[in-house]
């Protein structure tokens, strides 16, 4: 009877031990703030990817193609923590196409700057990154969750990046951008700072 205690205590010990270093078997609610961010942020995240697939198809410029694969491990940054809080996906497979009207709307707006010229196409990607910083900057104040939150700032760190790639690339055709969403402050010490390491 002992060697059973024993031997049930042991797999009781273990089966705890390696559920807490299972992400999977986090038990924490997420508030329906926490929720809707993440949701919003899975879509907004896919509408950079669709945009700068559509730039790419349309100019070909290589900078369009290696950000949307950039954006789609966005994406999956962002479906991993939903899975593991058990949110609801409310994206939609096809490109350009968006569950929340006010994302399709931008998307529908930013294309159609896209079809005006290269130049605009690139404005139409400083625009996205510039969105999504304000937006991961106002879901970060929205959590406690570290794991929520190490995924938000490596986004903000990747947008960071893309950032100071879309204004590089303006500025050799001459055109400076001008943040909309972020303060001029935040804007100036982002392109002059170089790339970071993000955690990805």
């Amino acid at each position: 009877m002992k060697n059973i205690l024993f031997i049930l205590f042991i797999f009781l010990f273990f089966s705890c031990d390696k559920a807490s270093d299972d992400p999977e078997s986090i038990s924490e609610e997420l508030t329906l703030q926490e929720k809707e961010d993440l949701q919003f942020l899975k879509e907004e995240e896919k509408l950079a990817r669709d945009v700068y697939l559509y730039a790419f198809d349309l100019y070909a410029y290589k900078v369009f193609e290696n950000i949307s694969k950039s954006e789609q491990m966005h994406m999956n940054k962002v479906t991993k923590i939903m899975n593991v809080y058990q949110v609801e996906d409310l994206s939609l497979p096809e490109r350009g196409k968006f569950t929340n009207a006010e994302l399709q709307k931008l998307y529908d707006d930013l294309t159609e700057l896209c079809d005006r010229s290269l130049d605009d196409a690139l404005i139409a990607g400083a625009t996205i990154e510039d969105v999504d910083i304000k937006d991961i900057e106002d879901f970060i104040q929205n959590t406690d969750l570290q794991d929520v939150m190490n995924m938000y700032l490596s986004l903000s760190c990747g947008s960071r990046n893309h950032m100071r790639t879309f204004t590089k690339s303006l500025t050799t055709l001459g055109i400076e951008y001008e943040p909309q969403f972020i303060t001029e402050k935040e804007y100036i010490e982002i392109i002059n700072h170089s790339n970071e390491k993000c955690n990805f």
